[in-house]
């Protein structure tokens, strides 16, 4: 298996608890976040949301290929974080991390999985840059469909950083 560590910041001219609440809506994503294909809600968590939540994403983006991935919310500490253990094509966790200034929000999420796909780890060799660019591109779609949603603006995102 090919494993990747990835660190997106995304920063808007928009209040924290705006940010988090797009965020945290996971059924919205398609709404927004080019890239997004759909999303199921395959068990609620406790209290209908957040912690212990599983959901199922499909993603998509100019690479010829669609990901599926199952993530259960594993860590929920409203409105600063937010942590998910996925499972399926891709394996590993993903953390979205919250923080606002005078300027607005940072949302910065760090991504460390591994390729389950026997396909994705064949090629991992060769492959590594357009995977890269891949996830780079659907994070930028997002920054930008998170701003535009909240009628921000997006302040020098910064991708794989």
């Amino acid at each position: 298996m090919a494993s990747y560590s990835f660190l997106s910041t995304w920063c808007v001219s928009a209040p924290l608890e705006r940010v988090w609440a797009l965020l945290c809506d996971v059924e919205r994503y398609p709404d927004w976040w080019k890239g997004v294909r759909k999303v199921d809600v395959l068990e609620p968590g406790a209290d209908g949301r957040g912690l212990g939540t599983l959901y199922r994403t499909q993603w998509r983006s100019r690479l010829p290929y669609s990901l599926t991935l199952d993530t259960r919310i594993t860590r929920y500490e409203p409105p600063h974080l937010v942590e998910g253990q996925a499972s399926g094509e891709l394996a590993g966790i993903g953390t979205w991390r919250l923080y606002e200034s005078s300027a607005g929000t940072a949302a910065i999420y760090s991504w460390d999985v591994r390729t389950t796909a026997a396909s994705m780890n064949w090629l991992a060799p060769i492959a590594r840059p357009a995977f890269t660019y891949n996830h780079d591109l659907v994070m930028r779609w997002g920054a930008e469909g998170l701003a535009r949603t909240l009628g921000a603006e997006l302040i020098a995102p910064r991708l794989n950083v």
